[in-house]
C-alpha cells in the first residue's frame, strides 16, 4: 500500500502555502493580533469586528471550506487526507477564525462553502465558544455537537438571541475571542460523533502545523543568534531542545495523516494526543531558544504557544482523548492472581 503523497496532494499543499503567504503575511497577522476583534469596550459582543471577511472569501474562493463537498453540490469532492493538508497550512501561519467549524458546516449553512458566512461552534460541556462577534450562524446543540444527531443551527433571531446571553471570557490567544454561552448544556461522550470527531482531527492538523513551523523558527534563530562569538546552534543544550522538537513533530504528524486515512476514533484521539503535545511543547522549546526575546510582544512564539493552548481544550481535550483510547483497551487484568502471587 502506497502512502505517499500523489502530485495532486502535494500541489494542494502547496497551493494553500503560497495563497497564504500571500494574503495572509505576517504583516496582515499583526495587524490582526493588534487589532484584536469580537469583544466590545462595553463587555458585551461587538457584532461589526471579528473574522476578515475579505480572507474568508479569499479562502472560499480557493475551496477551503467546500473542499469535502460532493462536485454535484458545488464542492471539490475531495477528502478528509486533503483537509488535513490545508488546516495544517492554516496552522503554520496562525490564521484565526473558526476555520474547522465553518468548513463542517459546509453544506448546512447557506454561504459557508464560498467563505460568505462564518460559521463557529458551541461544543457544550462549559467550552467557550470562540469568535462569535460578526458569526452568521452558530452550530448548537448539547447531544447534538456532540454526537453528531439533532444538531441545531442558529440564524436570525436565534442567533441574536444567543450572542445576546453570551458573557465576554478574557482569551489568551489575542487573535481568538472568547464567549461564554449562559445555560448551554453538553458533556462529552465516550466515542464522539462524526462532527466531533472530523473537528478534533482538522485541530490536530492545525496544531501540527504549527508544531512545525515553531520546530522551523527555533532552528533558524538558533542558526543566526550568536552569543560568547559562537552561533547558538552550536550548543549542545540548543542542539537537543531541536531535537526534541523534531522527534514530536514527526509522531504527531505520522499519527494525524494516518487518522485521516482511517476515520477511527481511536486513532483521532491518538493523534490530537500527540499534536496537543507537539505543539505546546514546541512552542515552549522555541521561546526558550529564543531567549528573552521570545517573551516579547513583537515576537511571534508566544502567538504560537498561546494557540496551541487554546486549542487543547478544543474538540477533544487530554482527559477525552485519554478516555477513548482506555477504553479501547479493554478491562486491565492483573498479571497474577491471588493465589499465584502466593506462591
Amino acid at each position: 500500500m502506497d502512502f505517499q503523497f500523489s502530485d495532486d496532494q502535494r500541489a494542494l499543499r502547496s497551493g494553500m502555502r503560497d495563497l497564504l503567504g500571500a494574503v495572509f503575511d505576517r504583516d496582515r497577522m499583526r495587524a490582526a493580533v493588534e487589532r484584536g476583534g469580537g469583544v466590545g469596550r462595553g463587555g458585551g459582543v461587538d457584532r461589526d469586528r471579528g473574522v476578515d471577511r475579505g480572507l474568508w472569501r479569499e479562502l472560499g474562493a480557493a475551496g477551503f471550506f467546500a473542499l469535502r463537498l460532493p462536485e454535484e453540490a458545488g464542492g471539490v469532492g475531495l477528502g478528509l487526507p486533503e483537509a488535513v493538508l490545508l488546516f495544517e497550512e492554516a496552522g503554520r501561519a496562525l490564521l484565526p477564525g473558526p476555520l474547522v467549524a465553518t468548513h463542517l458546516a459546509a453544506g448546512l449553512v447557506k454561504g459557508a462553502a464560498e467563505g460568505e458566512a462564518v460559521v463557529t461552534v458551541a461544543e457544550g460541556g462549559g467550552r467557550p465558544v470562540a469568535d462569535l462577534g460578526g458569526a452568521d450562524a452558530v452550530l448548537v446543540g448539547g447531544a447534538g455537537v456532540l454526537t453528531g444527531e439533532g444538531l441545531e443551527v442558529l440564524t436570525g433571531e436565534g442567533l441574536e438571541a444567543f450572542v445576546a446571553g453570551a458573557v465576554p471570557v478574557r482569551s489568551m490567544d489575542p487573535l481568538t475571542p472568547l464567549h461564554r454561552a449562559m445555560g448551554l448544556a453538553g458533556a462529552s461522550e465516550a466515542y464522539p460523533g462524526a462532527l466531533r470527531r472530523e473537528g478534533a482531527l482538522l485541530s490536530a492538523a492545525e496544531q501540527l502545523g504549527s508544531a512545525a513551523r515553531t520546530t522551523e523558527m527555533a532552528v533558524q534563530h538558533a542558526g543566526e543568534r550568536e552569543q560568547f562569538g559562537s552561533l547558538i546552534g552550536s550548543f549542545q543544550a540548543v542542539k537537543h531542545l531541536c531535537a526534541d522538537m523534531l522527534a514530536r513533530t514527526g509522531p504527531a504528524r505520522s499519527a494525524v495523516y494516518a487518522a485521516a486515512v482511517t476515520g477511527d476514533p481511536v486513532e483521532i484521539a491518538a493523534a490530537k494526543l500527540l499534536a496537543d503535545e507537539a505543539a505546546v511543547r514546541n512552542a515552549r522549546d522555541c521561546l526558550q531558544i529564543h531567549g528573552g526575546m521570545g517573551f516579547t510582544w513583537e515576537a511571534d512564539v508566544h502567538l504560537h504557544l498561546k494557540r496551541a493552548w487554546l486549542r487543547t481544550a478544543r474538540w477533544l481535550t487530554a482527559a477525552e482523548a485519554e478516555e477513548i483510547l482506555a477504553a479501547d483497551l479493554g478491562p486491565v487484568r492483573p498479571l497474577y492472581s491471588g493465589s499465584a502471587a502466593l506462591g
